[in-house]
């Protein structure tokens, strides 16, 4: 095993390339929660991985075979919406069976003793509220439900997505005859303009912002970690991979999110 310098803290790497952490990188970052006042999660899909949903951008992910639909080809033409229908039908399977993770209910654990005051998540999956999270703010919207984009009616998306599979035809709105779309933000869709603001100022106000399972390059999401440390906090990354922000952090791990966030929850002791 050798050591690996790496701003704020050293990795230690073994000889077959898994890289760990030193039970006192773990003791810092629970000194850290336990002085904070404001502490935010930042979630991405890498937290979800462990309980079974893949990684849309990785290899074998749902990107890498399919090409995605953008918003204006969703609106503009019905072929477009068809394949989106295929696509998001292919990837309900994942979310349909998947349960929150250790990861997932240490977050909740949390928020509910009072060490977080709540998550910022890049996740549409629903997995931090399955968990008990109370307040989760959802970048990318929910999979869990379909929208009408004509009179705003709200489906379940278990529903809509047996009738796509029943009839092989996007549905439409039972109530308008509107065009219904999962309730995500699509590629080349504006993110809702309120979430991001309550995002901001959520991380704007954040002492301990913990970055987990994000590749942190999916903008605007990826610049709240750096908003909240420009604003004094501190800044925790935790990834399996190497991200842009972590020569700013200021303690990096790379170790399996629900594993080092169990350390961390026995040595505080919540």
């Amino acid at each position: 095993m050798h050591a690996v310098e790496v701003p704020g803290i050293v990795v230690l790497s073994g000889n077959d390339g898994q890289q760990g952490v030193r039970l006192m990188d773990f003791e810092q970052v629970a000194q850290w929660l336990r002085e904070s006042q404001r502490a935010v999660a930042f979630t991405g899909a890498g937290i979800s991985t462990e309980s079974g949903i893949p990684d849309f951008r990785s290899p074998g992910g749902v990107w890498a075979r399919n090409k995605p639909v953008y918003y204006d080809e969703f609106l503009a033409n019905a072929e477009s919406r068809q394949e989106y229908w295929r696509q998001k039908s292919e990837a309900h399977v994942d979310f349909a069976g998947s349960v929150p993770n250790v990861g997932h209910g240490v977050l909740a654990s949390w928020e509910q003793n009072r060490i977080l005051q709540g998550v910022i998540t890049q996740n549409i999956d629903g997995l931090h509220q399955d968990a008990g999270s109370r307040r989760v703010i959802e970048l990318h919207g929910t999979a869990r439900f379909v929208d009408c984009l004509s009179c705003a009616r709200r489906y379940e998306v278990d529903q809509m997505v047996e009738r796509f599979q029943a009839t092989g035809n996007p549905p439409t709105c039972d109530d308008c005859g509107g065009i219904t779309k999962h309730a995500t933000i699509s590629f080349g869709q504006q993110l809702q303009p309120q979430i991001v603001d309550e995002a901001t100022s959520l991380s704007r106000s954040a002492d301990v912002m913990l970055a987990i399972g994000s590749s942190l390059v999916v903008e605007p999401a990826a610049s709240l970690p750096r908003i909240a440390q420009a604003a004094g906090a501190r800044l925790v990354i935790l990834n399996r991979d190497e991200t842009p922000l972590d020569h700013l952090a200021d303690q990096v791990i790379r170790r399996s999110i629900g594993e080092s966030l169990r350390e961390i929850n026995k040595i505080l002791g919540t």
